[in-house]
């Protein structure tokens, strides 16, 4: 509550107990005409005269969509937050940016990440904030709302939307993504009949919120915890648990707090937030697709963080968590397992425990004391799911800048395999002869996908977990090796080749690739080769055109031309960086 009131050149000075002056106060704290107009119209929704008297002012950036259905609750658990912030003497206030549908939009969500990135930081900005509670939950939401935030530095919470209650059918536990690839491979490969597949889909999402498989929405949710930029268990508690609305309520009473103390982004997420988050990622299987969201948001708060530090910081450790997809469970059986928290303490000689928390107490102590329920879902360190399952990143003449895959996901023969080239110029080659009967292909070849790069697609999409060819599956065959500068689904699986760099569209070695090259991936090496001589590979490049883009116009030619390569985390390059809170000049 506020300390005093001064007036000093028509300007209250609203100044709580701490002396920190609010910097909401530029906006409502002012005895003139704009202060007339700001508090004026604020009024108009029934807001008394002491919502101004220097109480912090809390935007609560809600993501909410029906046409983002994983976001579709977060105005129910908006009123949660707001009441946490009644509750601690701050002022709520909702606002809307933009929502991506990752199972919705097209071409990708991806595409519009950095947009929404855009929308979150210059909404922060704009308005007269002193803290801010982002909702947010669908992959790419999570991301874009920390990269925004970031780049404000203003105090910063994230509330998670939650996982969906498993899917069920017929008796059976079944994971949204994950399960999805496997029947439509077997529809595909004749051992599933159309009628079952149709069935499958109304058991699949049956309740709100996010995919209940490790999928790229669950892992943010779990790497924002372990960063350290949100309460415990907000990675973990299923979207329609009354826990969580719980912690929105106290999520909504620590912002006020984070506020009085100044608690920002920036004293949060250090390099060894970041290296946590990496650890996280191991541990729980997640998504190859939290590389380029963790370098860009650590762009946005100049940490220096590379392909290179998630080898070195990854690698080495172990995923425990036995969950969709690369082990059999789903994110229910997780948090009833003790979640995230217990998971920590599964690792305790390989997470720096220092690291602050947005709790206002370091990452060991808010996970102190949490104790596991289940060894089958978190294993001991003595039975892990899989051993050294850290995202490897490979180099080679094929991915200069950097290209990885996901160990936990793939097959562990395929691991170390060289094999012939079946190149697919676009994604709409490859639909056209995946099917035919007359493909060269077979079980030892390796399957390249061209154009699927940031720029190239535009957006950087989730095909690069390629269906196999029907006729191979109808010989049992269930994994090759793909290799594109795409992305995948964090609920996908299979030995898969991502984020080759740089892309194929600029004219990287992959452009060059051509059918029955002969290529080796060998991830204990860390190693894409693609066997061709120096020469070639420069008389090929001397020969590669590029083709022209279809996009002249608005966001997507923006995009295209100012887009980072994924090892840079695919950012806009104007982006990178912050921009602080500061504005100067009045609106009328």
């Amino acid at each position: 509550m506020t300390d005093k009131k001064d007036t000093n050149n028509d300007e209250l000075k609203l100044v709580d107990v701490d002396n920190q002056p609010r910097r909401s106060t530029q906006w409502y704290g002012k005895l003139d005409k704009d202060g007339f107009i700001h508090r004026s119209w604020m009024k108009n929704q029934g807001l008394p005269d002491h919502s101004f008297d220097g109480r912090p002012i809390i935007g609560i950036c809600n993501s909410w969509s029906e046409l983002t259905p994983c976001n579709s609750h977060l105005r129910e658990l908006a009123e949660y937050v707001k009441r946490g912030v009644w509750e601690a003497g701050g002022v709520p206030l909702e606002f809307p940016v933009m929502s991506l549908g990752e199972t919705q939009m097209k071409p990708t969500a991806m595409l519009f990440r950095n947009l929404m990135s855009m929308d979150v930081e210059e909404s922060i900005r704009a308005y007269g904030l002193d803290g801010v509670v982002l909702l947010g939950g669908c992959d790419k939401t999570t991301p874009a709302q920390l990269m925004g935030a970031c780049s404000v530095d203003l105090p910063t919470i994230v509330v998670s939307s939650g996982p969906m209650l498993n899917g069920k059918y017929r008796g059976k536990d079944i994971g949204s993504g994950t399960d999805v690839w496997k029947f439509s491979e077997a529809v595909r490969g004749g051992h599933m009949s159309l009628d079952e597949f149709m069935r499958a889909e109304s058991g699949m999402s049956r309740s709100r919120g996010t995919c209940m498989t490790m999928g790229t929405a669950s892992t943010m949710a779990c790497l924002t915890e372990a960063l350290g930029m949100s309460l415990p268990e907000n990675g973990t508690l299923p979207a329609v648990d009354a826990r969580r609305q719980a912690l929105s309520h106290l999520t909504g009473m620590r912002i006020v707090e984070m506020v009085k103390e100044q608690l920002k982004p920036s004293d949060i997420l250090t390099k060894a937030a970041f290296e946590n988050a990496i650890r996280a990622n191991a541990a729980i299987g997640g998504s190859t697709n939290a590389v380029v969201h963790l370098l860009a948001i650590a762009g946005r708060v100049g940490i220096d963080l590379t392909l290179d530090d998630w080898d070195r910081i990854g690698a080495e450790v172990p995923c425990l968590v036995d969950l969709m997809p690369s082990g059999k469970y789903l994110m229910e059986d997780f948090h009833y397992a003790g979640g995230f928290p217990a998971l920590t303490q599964r690792l305790k000689s390989t997470f720096d425990w220092s690291t602050k928390t947005v709790g206002g107490i370091t990452f060991g102590e808010a996970n102190e004391g949490a104790e596991c329920f289940n060894d089958d879902v978190i294993r001991t360190l003595d039975n892990p799911l899989r051993d050294k399952a850290g995202i490897a990143v490979l180099r080679g003449n094929l991915s200069p800048q950097g290209a990885i895959i996901k160990p936990s996901a793939a097959t562990p023969k395929l691991l170390q395999h060289t094999g012939k080239a079946v190149v697919f110029e676009n994604i709409e080659d490859y639909k056209e002869r995946i099917d035919s009967p007359d493909l060269d292909i077979d079980a030892d070849s390796i399957m390249v996908l061209k154009g699927c790069g940031p720029k190239g697609y535009p957006g950087m999409p989730e095909v690069g977990n390629m269906a196999l060819p029907s006729k191979l599956l109808e010989q049992g065959i269930t994994d090759m090796v793909r290799i594109s500068d795409a992305r995948m689904s964090g609920t996908a699986f299979g030995t898969v080749v991502l984020h080759v760099a740089p892309e194929s569209t600029i004219g990287g070695p992959l452009a060059l690739v051509k059918n029955g090259d002969e290529i080796t991936l060998d991830v204990e090496a860390r190693s894409l080769h693609l066997h061709i001589s120096d020469e070639e590979m420069a008389t090929r490049k001397a020969q590669w055109q590029p083709e022209e883009s279809e996009y002249h116009r608005g966001y997507a030619k923006l995009y295209i031309d100012s887009v980072l390569q994924a090892d840079q985390g695919a950012d806009l390059d104007f982006l990178v960086g912050k921009s602080s809170s500061k504005v100067n000049r009045e609106s009328h």
